[in-house]
């Protein structure tokens, strides 16, 4: 029978069948974060419980922490009090930390992979909707809630119905200037904020097989955007490539590994529920023009101004933004660019944009704050000069840490500002309250910064 990438991963984890919907489903690797753990660990103690396997969960701080002077005292006492807890809980059940002095330190979807932990045909869960970024290797991962959480510290499984399956190729080439970001946020735009509800997206096609592994965490990372339960992308040779000099633990030999890596992939014969199938060609530049992810728009497009767009939802969305229907972005002049979050915080990330702002300098009218995504990002940086780069044009290169994405510490952009910003949202007040988030690529973000105002960089690429 052929099966999908899907199917054979979670067919190989299910420890049992509960009824015709529900199955208890075995986690490989358990990620947590000061955010949603603290509820689960007090659960725990309630119960008596221990952490049932200790080795398959590690914890790292991220979202609450400073971007700026991390060696001294978290200043927001909620803040502090989380991260505060999350080592404390660690402590106590016995679970790996990486806590805010450590040298793997970093945003949860960013250490996973760049440590060695992330693997094909895993099954990977956190309580964190953006798990899904490290389905990027061919696994099944999603993000889960507090009580799930707890469930997983107990017991290394947890409860859940099986979604629907759904396939979304991109056929041919991406153009010069245009990335990973560009290509999710324009499928976004096309199947819309609920387009993907209820199903698991494998993507395929040459324009996603010829995308970096970061490039490709970036689209699994935002396929919860259009409602998707989670993305992944069969495992090949970049994959292989990628992992080949990463960490190995828990005794993993690469090269026994790599037999199991080749069989995942989904018979070509195999059936899904939807399928999606969408020219490269036709991806431009994207930038958002709403409050959230599907109100995206080419660069040298207007605001949609047609009937389908007009009701009570979008007309709020653009009264908070200050934009009118046929209105174009290009050219619009901004006052904030954050590149950062765990959807572009990655070193290519950093690299592509210290190259095109090499022997550049920032508009007067933008302050621009770059966040690596881990303490390993922010140390290559600096290893290949990228830190002195971005100084010299004006970009102020922080500490690691969620930063601005979502305005859960001291980076918050100013109410009513513009801020064109790497990161996955752009909810009404989720980078600070009043903020106005326009999403973009790294590239896209850096070449905003230059000129002062949000341009196409396929016209500024030499």
């Amino acid at each position: 029978m052929s099966t999908t990438l899907f199917d054979k991963i979670w067919n190989k984890h299910i420890v049992e069948q509960i009824d015709a919907k529900q199955i208890i489903l075995y986690i490989d690797k358990h990620f947590i974060h000061e955010v949603t753990s603290p509820q689960a660990f007090d659960g725990l103690r309630q119960r008596n419980v221990k952490v049932f396997n200790t080795s398959r969960t590690v914890g790292t701080a991220d979202h609450n922490v400073p971007t700026k002077n991390q060696h001294l005292p978290i200043q927001d006492p909620l803040s502090k009090k989380q991260v505060n807890q999350l080592s404390e809980n660690c402590k106590e059940f016995g679970v790996e930390l990486f806590d805010l002095h450590h040298p793997n330190q970093g945003i949860v979807h960013v250490i996973g992979p760049e440590l060695g932990m992330t693997r094909p045909g895993m099954t990977i869960v956190c309580g964190d909707s953006h798990t899904s970024t490290h389905g990027a290797f061919g696994s099944i991962a999603f993000g889960i809630g507090t009580s799930e959480v707890e469930q997983v510290l107990a017991s290394q499984c947890v409860l859940q119905v099986k979604p629907k399956q759904m396939r979304i190729k991109i056929n041919g080439q991406l153009q010069r200037g245009v990335s990973a970001k560009d290509l999710i946020l324009y499928v976004i735009a096309k199947l819309g904020v609920g387009g993907a509800t209820g199903h698991f997206v494998e993507y395929a096609g040459e324009a996603i097989e010829s995308l970096s592994m970061e490039g490709r965490m970036t689209v699994c990372n935002m396929s919860i955007e259009m409602g998707a339960r989670g993305g992944l992308i069969a495992p090949d040779q970049t994959t292989f490539n990628y992992l080949k000099d990463k960490v190995q633990p828990e005794g993993i030999r690469f090269d026994e590994s790599l037999t199991q890596w080749k069989k995942l992939t989904t018979d070509e014969s195999a059936i899904f529920d939807i399928e999606y199938e969408f020219d490269a060609a036709d991806i431009a530049p994207m930038v958002t023009y709403g409050t959230n992810p599907g109100m995206g728009i080419k660069i040298n497009e207007a605001i949609p101004s047609t009937s389908e767009s007009s009701n009570a939802s979008v007309d709020k969305s653009l009264n908070y933004m200050g934009f009118n229907k046929g209105k174009i972005l290009e050219g619009m002049p901004i006052d904030y660019v954050f590149i950062g979050s765990c959807t572009n915080a990655r070193i290519e990330d950093l690299r592509e944009v210290a190259q095109y702002i090499k022997g550049k300098q920032k508009a007067e009218n933008v302050e621009v704050f770059v966040v690596p995504g881990s303490q390993l990002v922010a140390k290559q940086a600096k290893k290949e000069g990228l830190d002195k780069i971005l100084a010299s044009a004006g970009f102020e290169l922080r500490q690691a840490g969620c930063s601005a994405c979502l305005g859960m510490n001291e980076d918050k952009i100013p109410a009513g500002k513009y801020c064109v910003s790497t990161s996955n949202r752009n909810f009404e007040g989720r980078q600070g309250p009043g903020a106005r988030t326009i999403l973009a690529s790294p590239l896209t973000a850096a070449a905003a910064a230059i000129a002062g105002k949000i341009v196409d960089v396929r016209k500024e690429l030499n």
